[in-house]
């Protein structure tokens, strides 16, 4: 399966970079407390395990996606909801207020 598209869907199995473990995609736009500066691609956790704990989240980039074993369900909604992801992060690249990828949940309920 290809790597090609930008976000891949919520449920979506791959393989990471130096990895061993299948991972699956949870969520997009992410920081970590960490490295509040960052906002990661992905959200995931281990296949199959699943989400165990939620301090145990797995943050990572569209670029460290090697293998892609499984894409997640797509659907109007969810198409809708990638346009808008892209949209806000172009807005957001080119200088409009920080904070436009936090308001993304409202901006898409909103219309």
């Amino acid at each position: 399966m290809e790597i090609g598209e930008k976000f891949l869907p919520v449920g979506t199995v791959c393989l990471l970079q130096n990895g061993t473990k299948k991972v699956m995609i949870t969520g997009f736009c992410v920081k970590s407390p960490e490295t509040q500066d960052k906002v990661f691609d992905y959200m995931g956790c281990l296949y199959p395990e699943g989400v165990i704990s939620s301090d145990q989240n797995l943050l990572f980039d569209h670029s460290q996606i090697v293998q892609v074993f499984f894409k997640g369900y797509v659907s109007d909604e969810e198409t809708e909801f990638k346009s808008k992801l892209n949209e806000m992060l172009k807005e957001e690249a080119a200088g409009t207020p920080a904070g436009a990828v936090e308001n993304l949940d409202s901006n898409v309920a909103a219309n």
